[in-house]
């Protein structure tokens, strides 16, 4: 581990620890070529305060392919009838400093001023997208992640009202079968996300895929290409 000036240092991805689960290096910076890199290979930037940038590659890898998305009878009620719309790419920076905000209970955000200015920094570049959820036009959920070729990395959500997270996520499945995007990285494994229709696969495999889908070009806007 340790920091190098070429942005595709990264060691190879075997060389993950087993403790702490899938810690692959530690140092570098934020810049958009160091994440594109990172994103290519399966790993992302995860630390908190006083601690160097820390980059993992967990195995397994949780994934959700946009094709075994599971919309339960109570979220395609609430899409239906519920109070809430969804947007792409219409405030990038407002849902990321919501995903940053603390959590009830929880401990500090790993989302840090230098984390939010680089992902606002690929948003700008056509990498990085969001999905917001609004109720009465104010954002109450939404999630953030980066785009390379047929893969979203998803990165964070947050949720103000019930399901409104879960809105986010299915209006970003949607784009995904509208866009040709093949799997949504979730990285680690939660119950919540296991009910949406998401799955674990190894290392090995979620690398395969991305060999096989993921691209370093920039998709722009999304909203844009809607309108």
């Amino acid at each position: 581990m340790g920091e190098q000036a070429d942005p595709n240092w990264f060691p190879p991805l075997e060389n993950a620890l087993r403790e702490p689960p899938g810690l692959l290096a530690a140092g570098g910076d934020l810049r958009p070529a160091r994440l594109l890199a990172a994103y290519e290979r399966g790993v992302f930037p995860w630390y908190s305060a006083h601690q160097p940038i820390l980059w993992w590659s967990p195995d397994p890898r949780m994934v959700l392919y946009p094709k075994e998305f599971h919309c339960s009878r109570s979220l395609r009620k609430t899409l239906r009838n519920g109070p809430f719309t969804s947007r792409v790419d219409s405030d990038f920076s407002a849902t990321i400093s919501a995903c940053a905000a603390p959590r009830r209970g929880g401990p500090d955000t790993w989302l840090n001023n230098d984390m939010i200015a680089s992902y606002v920094q690929l948003h700008e570049l056509g990498y990085g997208h969001s999905i917001e959820t609004y109720e009465n036009d104010q954002l109450v959920g939404g999630l953030y992640g980066i785009q390379l070729g047929q893969v979203f990395f998803g990165e964070s959500m947050f949720s103000l009202r019930r399901d409104a997270s879960k809105v986010a996520l299915a209006r970003l499945v949607d784009e995904c079968r509208a866009r040709d995007i093949q799997l949504i990285d979730c990285q680690v494994a939660s119950g919540h996300l296991a009910s949406l229709g998401a799955r674990e696969v190894s290392r090995s495999q979620f690398a395969a895929l991305l060999r096989r889908y993921a691209r370093r070009h920039p998709s722009g806007s999304w909203a844009a290409a809607a309108a």
